[in-house]
């Protein structure tokens, strides 16, 4: 069995990278200032250390669930998302330290299936690289996945289904099993907890997480994480699949040439890890600080590699240029990666293809000696 071993220099990253900076950071309420301190009192009396201020704003927009009036449907729907998110960020929140790695794909494919062996290797060879794996739950391409992985090192997101889905036994019983009632609840920690996403062929559930990560990447609504496309040897349904995206959604200009840099194809599993593991070869995050976008590197860059980013991708730059430079004020709250060295620019938040195209860029530039 293999041992996950800590990542160093890894911080608890916000999905969106920081993506929606124009929202308030305190709360606008029209609420009476004095029932205001006695949800603050509340708080306190708690013991609520870190952001009270959002725990005081949950409150407070609950007890106006009430004074709206709703229906006891939306009530339902309301807490119990709520209580979905809550107890799943709980469960990760012991593994903020390791890198993770999302596997998608049919639950009916069995193991006898060529697809169901190609699966198991690249999850056993994800934990090799010290990532953690995680998956639907269930049978198929997810347990393949999660027998890889091997239970310590695996996740299961499973979905309540009137039929078909169940936990696999790799991870039925184990802490790490999370149980949902909602899918959207269940994508939103696929893509709120994991680094980089393998696709397996499937059916309407793989294509639906497959194309919401790709949504959320394309519209600048999540981080970029590397995509790869999996399937058995010689197997040919991603070939069908970019014919779909190329004759169809490119021809009608439903997406344009940088879309397709969210995702690669990849030949066997060897490719597959390389793709993830080199994405991270130097890129280490990103996050946005107000207009500026901040990426943290593992190592310095050349200035001849910064002048080289700035000639190639001065397109994406909106006013000044690519610079390097040590951390922002506004990253104190991560102190844990605080001496990485940053790129930092002022882009135009569109072609967001172009920009996976430059963490490539960044992964293969010339490094300060």
């Amino acid at each position: 069995m293999h041992s996950v071993v800590v990542q160093r220099n890894f911080t608890v990253e916000d999905f969106t990278a920081g993506a929606t900076p124009d929202q308030p950071t305190h709360r606008q309420s029209n609420v009476d200032p004095a029932f205001e301190a006695r949800v603050r009192q509340l708080v306190a009396d708690w013991g609520a250390e870190k952001s009270p201020d959002l725990i005081e704003e949950i409150i407070i927009t609950a007890l106006k669930m009430a004074r709206d009036k709703m229906g006891t449907g939306d009530l339902k729907l309301m807490s119990r998302s709520l209580k979905e998110m809550r107890y799943a960020a709980k469960v990760f929140s012991n593994y903020r330290q390791f890198r993770k790695v999302c596997v998608f794909g049919s639950a009916r494919t069995p193991p006898s299936d060529a697809q169901y062996e190609v699966a198991e290797e690249f999850a056993r060879e994800m934990v090799a690289q010290n990532y953690m794996v995680i998956t639907g739950g269930g049978d198929g391409i997810m347990g393949a996945a999660q027998k890889g992985a091997g239970r310590e090192h695996g996740f299961g997101l499973n979905i309540r289904l009137p039929f078909e889905q169940r936990a696999n036994p790799i991870i039925e019983g184990d802490p790490k099993l999370i149980n949902f009632n909602y899918f959207f609840t269940r994508k939103l920690n696929f893509v709120k907890e994991t680094h980089a996403f393998a696709l397996f062929p499937g059916g309407f559930g793989t294509m639906d997480e497959g194309f919401e990560v790709l949504t959320l990447m394309q519209t600048g609504k999540a981080r970029i994480i590397p995509v790869v496309l999996l399937d058995r040897p010689g197997g040919t349904y991603w070939e069908t699949w970019m014919k779909f995206l190329t004759d169809h959604l490119f021809k009608f200009g439903y997406i344009g040439p940088e879309d397709f840099h969210f995702f690669k194809r990849v030949p066997n599993v060897t490719e597959a890890v390389r793709e993830i593991v080199d994405f991270y070869r130097v890129y280490q995050s990103s996050r946005w600080v107000g207009e500026q976008l901040v990426i943290r590197l593992s190592q310095k860059l050349s200035q001849k590699a910064i002048a080289e980013l700035n000639h190639h991708f001065a397109d994406i730059v909106r006013s000044g240029e690519i610079i390097q430079c040590s951390a922002l004020r506004q990253e104190k709250n991560e102190p844990e990666i605080w001496d990485l060295p940053r790129l930092a620019l002022t882009p135009h938040r569109r072609s967001f293809g172009r920009f996976r195209q430059l963490i490539d860029a960044i992964n293969a530039a010339e490094l300060s000696s």
